[in-house]
């Protein structure tokens, strides 16, 4: 009978209601405290004894003294047994509860799935159909094709695959009806049931053979269990002599070459793993006359025999060699473990693919038709010395050499993997042509050249194969292991040198390069080429990330966190720094796993930028990247065999920095731990922002913008040589033990060490505009340049920016729409005339009136209030807010940083320090206005400016850059008036 599983079983016992069966059935149900009362329809019932018990979903008939659940109701009320009460009740429920009969149901209920005036073929497709409808809904099943790793999605239905679970009777008229023992009688006669009356292939998948009409010829069936009583097959086919070739149409494209398996299921292995040029015989002995007509039929001149690796496998595929070798169809064995199938093979040792694949590869050349000689000659040929061998060079991404030695061909593969003079495994395939073109026999192995025992055998075979004395085979392998030699010697030295080479500068490229690193408006013309390259808008942010990338030459260089809310443009500000870089000097991934940076080579990435698309792609390698970043290299000690003596010992892994991190991410919470370690940048999300974006791709549309395209190449081209000449110098700041930096943080221990580390990367790009001198020290001679005030200035200017918003305790985009917010309250609070604190609003009233997102607006007014710079009201269902912010300190300004006019001048710790006593700076912007006020301490007669792009002027002397640099900081607030 059909197996159900329990958890079907208890499905229908929980879901079928008791109470509505029996209320389908008509008969009246009457409460009667927890249960219901109804007549009893299996015996003369004058007063109600049938009780139905909804809690329980039971019944019981206290006349009958009978009862059960809804399976029961249905096995009694509709005389069936309990697998077609099963059945009803899966198919239709209404069909199982409608009124019948009480004796035993002679009519199913369920639809035969077979034409009861069908032909015999057509009969027989029907029943395979219905097996493959069957399958689709058999857990049992699908778990056997699972467990023998035909798993792929698009097996069942390609090959129509089934399964026979007993219940094909229940959907065929009753045997005792004359319909249904004809349909039997029919179906036996088809091969589906037996003389017994059973179905012939009970418990099994079913894997159909189809013609090229597509009509069934053969049916395979495999027992899906394993624990059945002693005698019963496994392997059941369908009545007669075998008819059909399975995969015909893989033969059709299998270009001349087929595996013919044993069996069905070693076929499908096959096929699952990506070999369709497969078909299967029907046992040892089953293959016919059919295969060998499709084999011609379809052009088939290669078949690799993949049968069972046991003694009826071996003699059953060498039977069968000898018989396609008379045929004219050139034979291999493929060889499995032994012991072993191919479906055994695949699973053990996986990806299948792999391990199938190196078996075809390895598959033993039988023979093929040809005249022998009458006997083997007894010297070789006169063969050509090595250096007469002609070659084909392997193409550029593969390894594979060819070699020719009178009328052998040898082909190498693998031999660049062996980059330690220890080894030599190659993949080695020697083939005899004869004159005409007439092939003259095969041999191919993988084996390691230096081994003699491997290399005897491959001698040994190969003679045999190709009809030559084993002098011949030796002298030729000689002769392929000293081009190897050879070969391996110019790889290992190609692999021992630099990875990269720097490409050539002409004269003209070189002097265009200087004169950029000499001019004496250098950060003025980094910025605009890069605003010429298409960033708009974002001066500050690229001349940032721009030094960041220069300082991968200094023995600690920074790293860049680029951060803004998605299509912001974090990837485009990325890109045009990364465009800056020298190809050979950076490395790009758009995601890396936790063990992916141990194993670079160990100098693969020093002093170069690693720039990773999503913060979010390397979650798993955080911890490397930390502690590349920090200590400057990364060491890791793991397992692996030794070259020598093959056993396991610990090898040690080390990848040595200094590297330069850049990275992008949407979040607006940053990892402590990484923010800690970079210099966060927060592109522009404004209104205006975006407008300029749009002027500047509608201007690339524009002639104007087809020539600022061909610029871009050449600008690209002049930074990337410009970057080539800088050297990684020592830089000396005189002035570092002036300086000053907040403390009121401990993370400022590291934030003080990007100030000083962008001071020397301002300084390192101007090397070749300041003088190069040197020390003695301990009988060493160290070179060096020093930092200027100038480089100081633009490090405050930048670091104001920066490292004032990365202190800041909000993201740059809450603190955007804070900023917004107090400016729209101070507007409504003027207009109406009332004091700021009184003012409430909604966030529907926000949303309309800043044009923000709903989502993005509930979560930063939610960070807001966290941190108290709104106040929350609870209007009913709704809440109000209340500004408490006063406008004071926008996010931007870094308090502590000395005043650069004061460098060299005697003074205490607080003296002249920005943000101490009565010089420090201006508390940021005023409640209303886009600049900030100008503060105490301002020079006289200095005039109020708004903020220019870092578009200072270096030129005639330094004094004059920190005068503008002191003007535009009374102005701004970024770089702060002392005295």
């Amino acid at each position: 009978m059909a197996r159900f599983s329990d958890s079907e079983i208890d499905q229908l016992k929980s879901e079928v209601s008791v109470e509505r069966l029996v209320e389908a059935a008509g008969i009246v149900l009457k409460k009667s405290g927890k249960d219901r009362l109804g007549r009893c329809p299996f015996h003369a019932d004058g007063e109600p004894s049938l009780v139905v018990t909804p809690a329980k979903n039971l019944w019981h008939c206290f006349g009958c003294q009978i009862g059960g659940g809804p399976i029961d109701w249905v096995m009694k009320f509709k005389g069936v047994s309990f697998r077609h009460a099963v059945e009803l009740l899966k198919a239709d429920l209404p069909l199982a509860a409608g009124e019948s009969p009480i004796k035993r149901a002679t009519v199913r209920s369920l639809p035969a799935p077979v034409d009861l005036d069908a032909d015999d073929q057509t009969l027989l497709n029907q029943a395979v159909d219905y097996y493959h409808e069957t399958l689709l809904a058999s857990p049992e099943a699908l778990a056997y094709l699972q467990a023998r790793g035909l798993d792929h999605p698009e097996l069942v239905g390609r090959f129509k695959l089934g399964f026979a679970n007993r219940t094909l009777g229940l959907r065929l008229p009753n045997k005792q009806r004359v319909a249904g023992a004809d349909i039997r009688t029919r179906l036996q006669k088809v091969g589906i049931y037996r003389e017994s009356g059973h179905e012939h292939f009970s418990g099994s998948l079913i894997v159909p053979v189809f013609d090229e009409l597509g009509n069934v010829t053969e049916v395979y069936g495999r027992k899906v269990r394993d624990d059945l009583r002693k005698g019963t097959p496994l392997h059941l086919y369908l009545p007669g002599p075998h008819r059909g070739v399975w995969n015909e149409s893989g033969l059709a494209n299998a270009g001349g070459e087929v595996i013919l398996c044993e069996a069905l299921i070693d076929a499908m292995t096959f096929w699952c793993a990506g070999f369709t040029n497969v078909t299967a015989a029907y046992g040892v002995e089953g293959f016919t006359d059919d295969h060998l007509a499709a084999f011609k039929r379809y052009g088939v001149t290669r078949v690799l025999i993949a049968y069972d690796r046991d003694e009826a496998g071996d003699r059953a595929a060498e039977k069968l060699g000898e018989r396609l070798i008379g045929e004219g169809i050139e034979a291999l064995r493929v060889h499995f473990p032994k012991g072993m199938d191919a479906n055994s093979t695949a699973r053990k040792m996986t990806p299948p693919q792999h391990s199938l694949g190196l078996m075809l590869r390895q598959a033993e050349w039988i023979g093929r038709s040809r005249v022998e000689p009458e006997s083997a000659p007894a010297a070789d040929p006169v063969l050509p010395l090595a250096a007469d061998l002609p070659e084909v060079e392997p193409p550029p991404a593969g390894d594979e050499l060819l070699l020719d030695q009178g009328d052998r061909q040898w082909r190498i593969r693998g031999w660049k993997k062996n980059l330690s003079p220890e080894q030599m495994r190659v993949n080695l395939q020697v083939r005899r042509v004869m004159e005409g073109g007439e092939d003259g026999g095969y041999h191919v192995d993988t084996l390691d050249l230096y081994a003699a025992r491997g290399r005897a055998a491959y001698i040994r075979q190969a003679a045999i194969e190709l009809g030559l004395p084993d002098e011949a085979i030796k002298r030729d392998i000689g002769h392929v292991l000293m081009k190897l030699e050879s070969l391996q010697d110019d790889l290992i030295t190609l692999n021992a040198g630099p990875k990269t080479t720097l490409p050539a500068m002409s004269a003209e490229d070189e002097r265009a390069a200087l004169d950029l690193l000499q001019g004496p408006d250098l950060m003025r013309r980094i910025a605009s080429d890069m605003e010429r390259c298409g960033v708009v808008g974002e001066a500050n942010n690229l001349l940032a990330g721009y030094l960041a990338a220069v300082s991968r030459k200094l023995d600690t260089p920074l790293a860049i966190l680029i951060q803004s809310s998605s299509a912001a443009g974090k990837s485009s500000l990325m890109d045009a720094v990364l465009a800056m870089v020298p190809p050979e000097e950076k490395v790009q991934y758009s995601a890396m796993t936790g063990q992916s940076l141990f194993y670079l080579g160990e100098t693969d990435m020093q002093h170069k930028i690693l720039a990773i698309a999503e913060e979010e792609g390397v979650r798993q390698a955080a911890y490397a990247l930390k502690l590349l970043q920090s200590d400057g290299e990364l060491t890791m000690a793991s397992t692996g065999k030794d070259e020598a003596s093959g056993n396991l010992v610990t090898k040690q892994y080390k990848v040595k920095g200094p590297v330069m991190l850049m990275m992008t991410t949407t979040a607006i919470d940053i990892d402590e731990e990484l923010m800690n370690r970079c210099l966060v940048l927060s592109v522009n999300e404004s209104r205006e922002q975006t407008r300029l974006i749009h002027e500047r791709q509608r201007m690339k549309q524009t002639l104007e913008g087809l020539l600022a395209s061909s610029d871009k190449e050449a600008l690209i081209a002049l930074h990337q040589n410009a970057q080539r000449l800088l050297k990684p110098v020592l830089v000396v700041n005189p002035y570092a033990d002036q300086l000053t930096f907040l403390d009121d943080k401990t993370r400022t221990r590291r934030d003080h060490m990007k100030y000083l580390t962008l001071i020397r990367a301002i300084a390192l790009i101007h090397q070749h505009q300041r003088p190069i001198k040197t020390v003695e020290h301990r009988g060493r001679s160290l070179a060096y340049i020093e930092a200027t005030k100038a480089d100081i200035a633009l490090a405050n200017q930048i670091a104001h920016e920066v490292l004032g918003r990365t202190l800041d305790e909000l993201p740059p985009q809450t603190r955007r729409l804070l900023s917004q917010l107090q400016a729209w309250v101070v507007d409504n609070a003027k207009a109406q005339a009332l004091p700021v604190r009184e003012v409430r609003f909604t966030r529907k009233q926000a949303r309309d009136a800043l044009h923000w997102g709903d989502t993005q607006l509930k979560l930063h007014l939610a960070r807001l209030a966290d941190l108290e710079y709104l106040a929350v009201h609870r209007r009913g269902t709704s809440f109000d807010y209340e500004l408490v912010y006063d406008g004071q300190g926008d996010g931007k300004h870094l308090c502590g940083l000395l005043d650069v006019t004061v460098l060299g001048k005697k003074h205490g710790y607080d003296g002249d320090r920005s943000g101490y006593q009565a010089d420090r700076s201006g508390s940021g912007r005023p409640p209303v206005g886009p600049w900030s006020g100008a503060g105490r301490g301002q020079l006289q007669g200095a005039e109020s400016l708004q903020p220019r792009a870092l578009l200072l002027d270096e030129g005639a002397a330094g004094e004059a850059f920190v005068q503008s640099a002191i003007i535009y900081a009374n102005g701004a607030g970024p770089v702060v008036a002392g005295e």
